[in-house]
């Protein structure tokens, strides 16, 4: 690609915030917003150091730029003899991909504004994250965990996290819960995650002794009446639809209980069904009711395909779990459809 008439090295990749973060820190590369893509001056120097910030990272594609250097190099006098020549003035060749990125590890963590992250803070995060994976916290905590910490580092800068102080600490929760108006339930799990780190990967023991916690509003559960859940199902006309809800409702499983329940693991004979690493990871047998049976059986029969490990699967893609998401679009959809206004 061509920058303000100067030839340079054009970085079209996936969108990662983290590899945003490899090549503005790491290899010193620019945005183009006129095409769409990071880039490096087409030099030698400029490409080694881009491979070396990227090793371990992503794989490089340089089959387009290799094709670029070949035809600079054969339009130019024999004398010219360098493989990455100074960048040349010429025309700019229309939509040309000179590096491509592909294959970024799939570990990269799905964090935001990684590129205000100072290096040390950006090396805590990843020490913080790779604890968590290491202890075998469930995705969904390591997710929460991870934006919680980094909603923190955020704010610091240069600061480093590593020199904070209980004092500090204080002063950043205050100012969450005062400035930024967050919840009880949030500032409970941003103070979990600051507590993982300053504890579990630093190794401070009892730093969190002296912070207290918010306390938390005592709320009554919203409960759906009899009529309400009957009314519910009869507004419900798709087999598969009717028998998620009646599987979380029969047999009380949270939805992604539900989606990931496998065939193998409902006993008709025991009339058991067997939850597999539920919540904190623990197994569980529930009851299996004659009428949740009956109508899994009206489900497994009226599917097509037929699902091979999962009661209920994803239709685009066989043998893979039903998402949780469209799961619970199909309770809020019933639950319009029957009047039912309780949150």
């Amino acid at each position: 690609m061509f920058h303000k008439e100067a030839a340079c090295i054009g970085i079209y990749s996936p969108l990662s915030f983290k590899l945003n973060y490899y090549f503005q820190k790491k290899a010193g590369a620019k945005w183009s917003q006129t095409n769409k893509c990071w880039y490096v001056p087409c030099d030698e120097k400029s490409y080694d150091l881009l491979v070396k910030s990227l090793k371990g990272v992503a794989t490089l594609d340089v089959e387009e730029l290799k094709k670029y250097l070949l035809e600079r190099q054969n339009n130019k006098p024999s004398k010219a003899s360098a493989t990455y020549p100074a960048a040349i003035k010429q025309k700019p060749r229309e939509q040309s991909t000179l590096v491509k990125i592909y294959q970024p590890l799939k570990h990269l963590p799905p964090v935001k504004l990684l590129n205000k992250l100072s290096r040390e803070n950006y090396d805590a995060l990843e020490k913080f994250r790779q604890q968590l994976v290491l202890k075998s916290y469930s995705s969904s905590t390591i997710k929460t965990y991870t934006n919680e910490f980094m909603q923190f580092l955020q704010l610091l800068g240069n600061a480093s996290v590593n020199e904070f102080t209980v004092q500090r600490l204080k002063d950043y929760l205050q100012y969450c819960f005062e400035k930024l108006k967050l919840s009880e339930n949030t500032l409970h799990s941003r103070i979990n995650a600051l507590k993982f780190y300053y504890e579990q990967v630093l190794g401070r023991e009892k730093f969190f002794w002296e912070i207290p916690r918010p306390k938390k509003a005592q709320q009554l559960p919203k409960v759906l009446s009899e009529n309400e859940i009957g009314r519910m199902f009869n507004a419900i006309h798709n087999i598969k639809h009717k028998a998620i809800l009646f599987t979380a409702y029969s047999a009380g499983l949270r939805v992604s209980e539900v989606v990931h329940l496998k065939i193998k693991d409902v006993d008709s004979e025991r009339m058991q069904i067997f939850i597999e690493k539920a919540k904190g990871k623990k197994d569980r047998y529930v009851g299996l009711s004659i009428l949740l049976l009956d109508v899994l059986r009206a489900h497994l029969k009226a599917s097509s395909p037929m699902p091979r490990k999962f009661v209920f699967e994803n239709p685009n893609k066989p043998g893979e779990a039903y998402s949780a998401r469209s799961a619970q679009q199909i309770f809020q959809t019933a639950k319009e459809r029957a009047m039912i206004n309780k949150d």
